[in-house]
């Protein structure tokens, strides 16, 4: 029976004389200025959420059972014991057996562990000496992925591990620097000046060859005798993480996207995909750190291809549906038509001149599944497991509340005072990243063992021609 009410959708019987009433006067451009500076005083408002009222971002510190359970594998009374027994070691902040210490406190007591412990314990992570960090890039080119929360995520489980990380934000909406509290004026704080710098040395030594042959040589111009100045070690800032270093980004990064390809244009012989890796490599960042996580664009542009080339693991956040399946499937795609031209286009010339071929490989690619609901996703996320194979992960990152809410203060979870949370909502919600980083950890360990085995058999090779050599003309 009707109710008498009006029933029909709220898109029916609508005024067009009304609809005019409530608009504004035309927009022009002058006005996306004014918007965009409203946002901008609200996202250093929203920002500074989770900074301390000095307006700094400090992290927080750990209780004895954090320590405990997380961060060292010692039982809580032993490591009272060990306290009570070294008064020079750390002995944290507090009353009673509720102690609290700082993640530089940890560091340091993780080093006593690992020389006095039991043996047998990973007191510290392992790492091979002697070999350079690890790069992982996390992409995608759809947004919305949590790319930006698995790369902060990960960075953190890395420290809170007790490896010294590098993050590297690629990305010109800067939402991995504000997680990281960094401060980057323009884009002469942000990567651009290491890719510049590469062009401009690559414009160097080409002008060189055309000065013998006395041929005009390429423009050289402010930015790249700017460029030229700068370290990539000037570029990194120090975060509220002890052993978290930021190579940050802002908006005008994106300038990179254009200022690229005409590069290119006036030196087609200038490998564009290979600027980050140089800097990286090239100035030794990656003896500086174990580990490097790098933020890429949600596109598939020139930022995004020099970290996909720098990178050893490819790491590809999705979402368990279709729309994201399938973008991820494009981006797969994308990645394969872009590598693989880049790889013909490039080898038919250097064939040709007998130089050796360039070839991109990545020590592992996993795709993982974020945000994941085992209640309304399982179906979905079993089809893109067994279509995607072994490029997924097997641990699917759970949706948790914990997330919104330590992102409600633009920081990461374990950036968040448990107590905070019922404990039982605390440790669910921090097992979400631990696991995923337990299967990134096991990527990066493998492919550290699998180098150092090479490293070793490459040794044992030339020991061998050394001395079948000495032997022939002994």
């Amino acid at each position: 029976m009707a109710s008498g009410k009006d029933e029909s959708p709220p898109y029916f019987n609508i005024d067009p004389a009304k609809a005019a009433e409530r608009l504004s006067d035309p927009i022009d451009t002058a006005r996306f200025a004014k918007a965009a500076a409203f946002a901008a005083k609200g996202r250093q408002d929203l920002a500074k959420r989770g900074y301390a009222p000095d307006g700094q971002k400090r992290l927080r510190m750990f209780s004895t059972w954090e320590v405990c359970r997380y961060l060292i594998p010692v039982a809580p009374a032993h490591f009272r014991r060990v306290l009570k027994k070294y008064p020079d070691l750390p002995q944290g902040t507090g009353d009673g057996n509720s102690k609290w210490f700082t993640l530089d406190d940890v560091l340091r007591l993780r080093d006593h562990f690992a020389t006095e412990g039991a043996a047998g314990r990973e007191y510290r992570p392992w790492r091979p000496e002697g070999l350079p960090a690890k790069i992982v890039a996390v992409s995608n080119f759809k947004g919305g992925t949590s790319k930006t929360t698995t790369t902060a995520h990960l960075a953190m489980s890395a420290a809170l591990d007790g490896y010294k990380v590098l993050v590297v934000d690629l990305d010109s909406q800067g939402s991995l620097t504000s997680i990281m509290g960094g401060n980057v004026p323009d884009e002469w704080s942000t990567a651009f000046p290491l890719l510049a710098k590469d062009y401009a040395r690559a414009v160097e030594a080409e002008n060189t060859v055309r000065a013998a042959a006395g041929t005009p040589p390429l423009p050289f111009d402010e930015t790249l005798t700017e460029a030229l100045k700068v370290k990539a070690q000037d570029l990194i800032q120090d975060t509220h993480w002890p052993n978290i270093d930021l190579l940050g980004a802002q908006l005008n990064l994106y300038w990179a996207e254009f200022q690229v390809p005409v590069w290119r244009m006036g030196l087609r012989s200038w490998p564009l995909w290979d600027a980050l890796a140089n800097a990286l490599d090239g100035e030794r960042i990656v003896d500086d750190y174990d580990i490097i996580f790098i933020d890429t664009p949600p596109a598939l542009g020139y930022l995004t291809i020099n970290a996909l080339a720098a990178a050893d693991i490819l790491l590809v956040p999705l979402g368990a549906s279709f729309l994201e399946f399938d973008s991820t499937g494009r981006f797969f795609d994308m990645l394969y038509s872009t590598f693989a031209s880049i790889e013909e286009g490039e080898n038919s010339a250097r064939r040709a001149a007998g130089l050796p071929e360039v070839h991109f490989e990545w020590d592992a690619v996993r795709a993982l599944i974020t945000r994941f609901d085992a209640g309304q996703q399982t179906d979905l996320a079993n089809v893109i497991q067994a279509y995607f194979g072994d490029f997924m992960t097997t641990y699917r990152q759970e949706l948790t509340a914990m997330v919104g809410q330590a992102g409600e203060q633009v920081n990461g979870i374990y950036e968040a005072d448990y107590r905070e949370f019922n404990r039982d909502t605390y440790v669910r919600g921090r097992e979400t990243f631990d696991r995923t980083w337990a299967e990134v950890k096991e990527l990066i360990l493998g492919t550290w063992w699998r180098d150092l085995q090479m490293q070793q058999a490459e040794a044992e090779a030339e020991q061998t021609d050394k001395e079948q050599a000495d032997g022939e003309t002994s």
